[in-house]
């Protein structure tokens, strides 16, 4: 494992930087909240909370949070009118130093696809750097599962994303944000993980991180370091 100086000196190196969403670029994990605004919150993060602890597979937690919010698409569009997703304090100023320094940012997600892509617009993410899960839709407009080719939607997902950004784009430094299990598990292909405490404490996750922080402004501040 690096040591928290070797993590530093590489955030301060990065050609990229892929960020978790969940709890870590916004406050709130986005099908919580789906489930809650459609009464069905309880059940769904009691599963939330043991797919980010890692001790359920993260495909089986997907498939069976979605099996019981069953949202239509009319209630994913209100969700992000009504409730739009809150960002974090300080992400927005650690994006713009990272992009203003030619560092590349992603966003991958096990949340949605939707969702996401609303929170990549408000931080000047290009959508082609945001990978995240697809919700299917019938005609009408009635729940109809989740795209699970996509790479996010599995155990592994991240560390999948990484390796292909890697290969596509021959970055050397590319390092990982996040809060939960299926983050961490992406170091390596990563070169690096940053474990992020600011909304939500994973003791498992802290423990294996060589660098955990609760704020976005200790990330900041080391890049000011150069």
């Amino acid at each position: 494992m690096l040591t928290e100086a070797q993590t530093r000196d590489l955030l301060r190196r990065a050609d990229a930087v892929c960020f978790d969403v969940d709890s870590t670029v916004i406050r709130e994990e986005g099908i919580d909240e789906l489930a809650k605004f459609c009464g069905v919150g309880d059940a769904v993060t009691e599963m939330t909370r043991k797919a980010m602890g890692g001790s359920m597979s993260f495909q089986t937690a997907l498939s069976e949070r979605l099996s019981i919010i069953k949202c239509s698409r009319e209630q994913v569009n209100k969700l992000i009118t009504d409730h739009p997703p809150q960002l974090t304090p300080g992400i927005r100023e650690l994006v713009q130093k990272l992009q203003q320094r030619g560092v590349q940012v992603f966003l991958v997600s096990g949340g949605f696809r939707c969702i996401v892509e609303h929170v990549a617009s408000q931080l000047c993410i290009p959508l082609q750097h945001v990978f995240a899960n697809r919700l299917k839709f019938y005609f009408n407009g009635e729940y109809a599962g989740f795209d699970e080719s996509q790479p996010t939607a599995q155990s592994g997902g991240k560390g999948r994303v990484i390796s292909m950004l890697k290969e596509q784009h021959g970055f050397q430094n590319i390092l990982m944000i996040g809060d939960g299990a299926t983050d961490l598990e992406a170091c390596p292909p990563a070169s690096a993980f940053i474990g992020f405490g600011g909304n939500v404490l994973r003791p498992q996750v802290k423990e294996k991180s060589s660098w955990y922080v609760s704020s976005f402004s200790e990330l900041s501040k080391e890049l000011d370091k150069i």
